[in-house]
């Protein structure tokens, strides 16, 4: 009786077994067999010759880690700078008139801002040895976000440490994963950055073009409609720059903030380049404009143009600021900036407070030197009138290889005589690569002298080129 009582009691069991958990068991063990069969086949295999190994290593050609460049590629042989770099620099031993660099206001080796560069060090050494939150703040980091903030008159200002990582920390510090970016397609590499970090959905409009925009916004206010719980939900931004780092043109600003207005963004806007140039008081496009603060959610600004220093800033309500502090990650986990140049950055600013007339003498220099470059019948320059960077493209559109040959040679050629114009450099990851050009960066410490120089020097070389390539 025990015996066939254990024997139902079994199969009552096994019938309360779910049948996945039999099949799942059958699987694991098929599988556990082959593995074994397979493992064995490969032990059994048989080794290869000596001479059979000898002749695949003899075969085999590894890829190269780079690839192989010519002789002449301009890596290759780089220029040296052997002086200080302000108004004249000496390249290759060439004493040249600098037109190669952003020192906008000529601040770059002025005689006060090193005087108080060099008495900082003596107080407070070369470093600030930490990030802003851990003991990494000075008391003059915390003056020149004061000075900065009154300057652009707006609420509260932040400090980084490096040009390049504030506006790549800024704007992913805002703009997260499923929210809504219109930018324009030719924004500097420093945004597309913080565009990657943001891991956002990136909308491009043609440059410059408020009719293309007006467009993607009308295209998403169809979408949002098939959908309104989900457009409740989602945060726009639109991102420019005041001047465009890749063409020297201004951005439209209010025509954009009244579709801000409208279509309910947030507007960011990059003014590392009209900051310092643009406006009475070189307060950037907002007050070229006079577009009221209050409408610009944010400003991003590098030092390391018209300011002549190291770093850059954001400023913006005191909301906006304070969320910087805890999210931006260039501002939390980079070193703070070093107090000399921080002390260099407060002079520059006390210089352009009190000498309004650097400004005019840009505006004229560049307005004179436009004059000059529209003259020349070689090159065509779009860039904005009073923008201190203008680009000149050839007329007579070539292929990509050529241009750049072209104008690296009218570069070499302007070099050796003695006027340092260059070719900007773009990586392949750019989102759009900009035409190949020759880029001037315009200073108001130059002279009619130094522009008629200029233009007088680039027409020559530029036909001793084009004539060879014609």
């Amino acid at each position: 009786m025990s015996t066939k009582f254990i024997q139902l009691e079994s199969i009552d069991i096994l019938s309360k077994i779910p049948s996945y958990h039999i099949i799942l068991q059958g699987f694991i063990f098929l599988w556990v067999a082959w593995f074994i069969s397979k493992r064995r086949q490969r032990e059994n295999r048989q080794q290869p010759s000596e001479e059979e190994v000898q002749r695949k290593l003899t075969e085999w050609r590894p890829e190269p880690l780079v690839p192989q460049n010519s002789k002449d590629h301009p890596s290759l042989t780089p220029r040296s700078v052997t002086s200080l770099v302000g108004k004249r620099v000496t390249i290759d031993g060439n004493n040249c008139l600098n037109l190669a660099t952003h020192n906008y206001l000529g601040l770059v080796g002025n005689n006060e801002i090193q005087e108080k560069a060099m008495a900082t060090i003596q107080k407070y050494g070369v470093g600030s040895c930490g990030p802003r939150g851990f003991y990494g703040t000075v008391d003059v980091h915390l003056e020149l976000e004061e000075r900065l903030a009154k300057f652009m008159n707006m609420e509260e200002a932040v400090v980084y440490s490096y040009g390049f990582s504030t506006i790549a920390s800024a704007i992913p510090a805002f703009c997260k994963r499923k929210d809504l970016v219109f930018v324009d397609e030719m924004v500097n590499f420093s945004i597309q950055k913080g565009l990657d970090a943001s891991r956002s959905n990136v909308k491009y409009f043609k440059h410059n073009d408020v009719n293309d925009l007006k467009n993607l916004l009308l295209e998403q206010e169809k979408i949002d409609k098939k959908n309104p719980k989900k457009a409740a939900n989602t945060r726009r931004f639109l991102i420019v720059e005041g001047i465009y780092m890749n063409t020297g043109c201004i951005c439209p600003l209010p025509e954009f903030v009244a579709l801000c207005k409208k279509y309910k963004l947030r507007i960011f806007i990059d003014e590392s380049i009209s900051f310092g140039t643009l406006g009475i008081h070189g307060r950037g496009v907002t007050e070229y404009f006079n577009v009221p603060k209050e409408d610009i959610d944010m400003i991003m600004a590098s030092l390391e143009w018209s300011i002549g220093s190291i770093g850059g800033f954001c400023v913006g309500s005191s909301f906006v600021i304070e969320h910087h502090r805890l999210s931006g990650l260039g501002y939390c986990f980079s070193a703070s900036l070093p107090p000399l140049l921080t002390t260099a950055a407060i002079t520059s600013l006390d210089i352009m407070e009190r000498n309004l007339e650097i400004f005019k003498q840009l505006k004229r220099n560049c307005l004179s030197l436009v004059d000059g470059l529209n003259e020349i019948e070689y090159f065509d320059c779009t860039s904005f009138k009073e923008s201190p960077v203008k680009h000149l493209y050839l007329k007579e559109k070539r292929n990509l290889a050529d241009e750049m040959k072209i104008l690296n040679e009218i570069s070499k050629k302007c070099i050796d005589s003695n006027l340092a114009i260059i070719m900007p450099a773009y990586l392949e990851a750019e989102i759009k690569m900009p035409r190949p050009s020759l880029r001037i960066c315009v200073s108001s410490t130059l002279n009619q002298e130094d522009i008629q120089f200029t233009l007088k020097t680039l027409k020559n070389c530029s036909a001793q080129v084009l004539g060879f390539y014609n």
